[in-house]
């Protein structure tokens, strides 16, 4: 694995008892073919022995349930819900994982996948495809946390293309405009209430300096205390590209609404966080979702479930990779 998705922040999140919401779900077209018995068959215990793997995972890198939510957004919103970005660069290529963006993806989460797909290969050889165990360790791993647990819809394959250069324009940015940013999400067939609560995913994991580092010398939107700590916190940043701070200061191991509450308070980290709670579009549900965790926990639930359906190929679309690194095909 590069060196770079190694070095990670030492600190420790605190695993809370997951919350359960049972909702339904209008399957699109192109992903018609998913189904939660998908293995029923197959590979009987696949989501159980996915959730044991991860929960050793997190127990003993507690850094994996946030990087694994990162990892799937940044697959699913390149190319669709794949698995290309754990493919892994070689003479022929340059693979997605490698593009800039992406070179800050924590290695905990690629290792977590990895963990799951070997023990998958014990019990159901070349079954379960990489892409449908990241659906289910992102979902196992929120729950751990205190998040919601959602059914997910299984049968994606794994992708035959991964290209650095599709990268850049199908993510986020941390700088990014809130026209840029509901520009972005709407492409993707996004509403402004699902980016709202799929962002709500900061409250869990942490941010780069370099990231954020501009606001806290000009921080009119920060809270002054904040932006002084964190002035102390970056100190060194320009020398150590790994400092890092967490997302949400207040509650940082579990997934809760508090990160929309820290935004009303002024403790935004990214200039695209403060723009929720900045423009009129999306105050509203950043207060819905500050005000009642129940309603975040229900929408982040269905923008997840809608996220995992993305662009996903089923049948000779793609493939079940061996290893989830590599495609099968060398030349693919």
């Amino acid at each position: 694995m590069a060196s770079h998705l190694l070095r990670q922040p030492r600190w420790v999140l605190v695993a809370a008892a997951p919350a359960l919401l049972f909702l339904s779900l209008v399957v699109p077209f192109s992903a018609a073919k998913l189904t939660t018995g998908y293995y029923r068959k197959s590979c009987p215990r696949v989501e159980q022995i996915v959730s044991d793997v991860v929960t050793n995972k997190q127990i003993s890198s507690p850094t994996t349930a946030a990087g694994a939510l990162r990892l799937f957004f940044h697959d699913c919103f390149v190319g669709g819900c794949d698995a290309s970005v754990l493919i892994s660069t070689n003479a022929f290529n340059r693979a997605e994982r490698d593009a800039d963006i992406n070179l800050s993806l924590p290695g905990d989460a690629f290792d977590a996948v990895v963990r799951a797909k070997t023990a998958l290969e014990l019990q159901c050889p070349g079954t379960v495809s990489c892409a449908d165990i990241l659906a289910l360790a992102t979902r196992d791993l929120v729950s751990m946390l205190g998040g919601p647990f959602y059914a997910v819809p299984l049968g994606r394959k794994d992708g035959l293309a991964s290209h650095a250069a599709s990268v850049e324009g199908n993510l986020p940015r941390p700088n990014m405009t809130m026209d840029a940013m509901i520009a972005l999400f709407a492409a993707k067939g996004f509403t402004e209430q699902e980016m709202v609560a799929l962002a709500g995913a900061h409250t869990v994991g942490f941010s780069h300096c370099k990231e954020f580092a501009a606001r806290i010398f000009r921080y009119k939107s920060m809270d002054p205390r904040f932006a002084q700590a964190l002035q102390k916190a970056c100190a060194k940043y320009v020398e150590d590209d790994t400092i890092a701070t967490f997302n949400d200061v207040m509650t940082p191991g579990k997934f809760d609404n508090m990160y929309y509450l820290n935004l009303k308070r002024g403790l935004g980290l990214l200039t695209s966080d403060h723009a929720l709670v900045a423009d009129r579009r999306t105050k509203p549900l950043v207060d819905l979702y500050a005000a009642n965790q129940s309603a975040f926990f229900r929408d982040f639930s269905r923008a997840m479930l809608k996220l995992g359906l993305l662009g996903v190929k089923t049948g000779r679309q793609g493939e079940v990779r061996r290893r989830c690194h590599d495609f099968n095909n060398l030349f693919a």
